[in-house]
């Protein structure tokens, strides 16, 4: 699609199109269309912002909308390209998660309550702009990623698009269902615990988790004690890899260095024949973690289609150990960090307060402890990449839970059962190795599933490049969600920032 050569391209200009270029259009495309001269920057940041205020009051994906800024980023990107100049991603509209700083705005991460705006951007955004992306907004989070749904009292419910009564998953929710609900082609969110890979399994899309320190953290040299880093949301392998390329690199401060990877040069590649290991078994948490029948009906039907392609899939256990032991007191500790810089921690859910508290008791020689036997727990589950390539596991034990579910519960009750409904990411993030959720189907309901792909250190080429040949097989990204009605509000809570 191109504009009409008569058409202005500055912020009030009408968006009038010429062209094929469709609204579900992925990142991969609309950066070829833009390099074509088949559509211009400001016309898909408008439509962009047009469906992101459209669905605000239902989906309610975003936290901050940089509609001016935007559009004027976007006309800039406009003349760029009719320069000349070419960049892997320049024009295209894209967002980031609410706990990634962007100059001028504030970084709440979830929190209620009025945080000062930031005077630079984050490593990660800067990588972006110098790949000529626009960046329309800031996506909605759980208050400082704690939780796998995206609801609170600062920005009220982020809802599934594939189904409105449910959660998209947590803590990236607004990033995930801001894809998902075609606002935005790609996005980046975080993930501490899981929490690129359960919105991507509950919102029908690739989320990739790459190794520790891919993507920069700064202005932290690493994030949560090291658990946590960035990595992007799409509805295709391809556009998931490009989003990745351009925003994998390191600032000099940064803790975690590790060299660099062409993941979308893999996502063309064909991952030979792979050893596969099929696990079930969730770390042991001390607490029940049922999988759900339709998880593993669909899990085992991935399975299947991964034996038709060749590989070799068997059952096989990972030995995880205690591994929990060293989870809790970093991912404690990091949530203690980021308290500190609330400005009015009084506006804190009951339950981030007791997370940190529960930091700081955990602090000193136990954290010191947990980040020492890392390397100790990394041979232990790494024997496992000796027999074989890949670990195929599901990403959660669950279909999202409705709005409302976890929102309410204590402090115990809400570990209970988020335990429960995810127990399966998070040990990838102790050992700060890659991961790729991609979808897995549907639940009877019709909601979304996911299965993970996991590797050893350094072992994103792999997973990619096998998560798109299921890509082909599978054919995920032709289902789209249809538009469905909003739901009554739970009682007391409202939808909407």
């Amino acid at each position: 699609m191109s504009v009409d050569e008569s058409q202005e391209s500055g912020p009030g200009a009408p968006a009038r199109y010429i062209g094929e270029v469709g609204e579900w259009e992925g990142l991969a495309e609309q950066a070829r269309a833009l390099a074509d001269g088949r559509v211009s920057s400001t016309a898909l940041v408008r439509r962009s912002l047009e469906r992101i205020e459209a669905t605000q009051d239902t989906v309610n994906a975003f936290r901050r909308v940089r509609a001016e800024a935007a559009l004027l980023e976007a006309a800039a990107a406009d003349r760029r390209l009719a320069a000349g100049e070419r960049l892997p991603l320049l024009g295209v509209p894209v967002a980031v998660k609410d706990d990634t700083d962007v100059a001028g705005e504030p970084t709440a991460f979830g929190c209620a309550g009025e945080f000062p705006p930031k005077e630079r951007d984050a490593e990660v955004v800067r990588r972006l702009r110098a790949a000529g992306a626009v960046i329309v907004g800031k996506t909605n989070a759980c208050e400082l990623g704690q939780w796998p749904f995206t609801e609170g009292p600062a920005f009220g419910n982020t809802c599934n698009p594939w189904n409105l009564a449910h959660t998209p998953g947590g803590s990236s929710g607004g990033s995930a269902a801001a894809v998902a609900a075609g606002l935005v082609p790609a996005a980046l969110g975080t993930d501490g615990a899981g929490s690129v890979r359960i919105p991507a399994a509950w919102s029908h899309l690739v989320g990739i988790k790459p190794q520790r320190g891919r993507i920069s953290t700064w202005p932290d040299p690493e994030s949560f004690q090291g658990i946590t880093g960035i990595g992007p949301l799409a509805r295709t392998v391809e556009d998931a890899a490009l989003l990745l390329d351009v925003a994998s690199g390191n600032h000099e401060g940064d803790l975690h260095r590790p060299p660099a990877v062409a993941a979308r040069e893999a996502a063309g590649r064909d991952p030979g024949r792979l050893r596969i290991a099929l696990s079930w078994k969730a770390p042991l948490t001390f607490t029940r973690k049922p999988l759900h029948p339709d998880v593993r009906a669909a899990v085992t039907s991935v399975a299947r289609t991964l034996a038709g392609l060749g590989h070799l899939v068997e059952e096989a256990e990972p030995d995880y150990g205690l591994i929990g032991l060293a989870f809790v007191p970093r991912a404690t500790a990091g949530v203690g960090e980021w308290a500190d810089r609330v400005p009015d921690r009084c506006l804190l859910d009951r339950r981030t307060r007791g997370a940190a508290r529960m930091g700081r008791l955990l602090g000193g020689p136990v954290l010191r402890r947990a980040r020492a036997v890392e390397k100790r727990q990394q041979r232990r589950i790494g024997a496992l990449f000796g027999p074989y390539d890949v670990l195929l596991t599901p990403t959660t034990a669950t279909p999202p839970p409705r709005i409302g579910t976890l929102a309410a519960l204590n402090g115990w009750q809400t570990d209970k059962a988020m335990i429960a409904a995810c127990p399966y990411a998070w040990p990838w993030n102790v050992l700060g190795w890659p991961g790729v959720s991609v979808p897995a189907g549907f639940s009877g309901d019709g909601l979304p599933l996911g299965a993970q792909l996991l590797g050893p250190a350094h072992s994103e080429p792999r997973l990619i490049s096998l998560a798109a040949q299921l890509q082909d097989a599978l054919r995920w990204h032709e289902r789209r969600p249809a538009q469905r009605p909003a739901p009554p509000d739970p009682a007391g809570v409202t939808r909407g920032a």
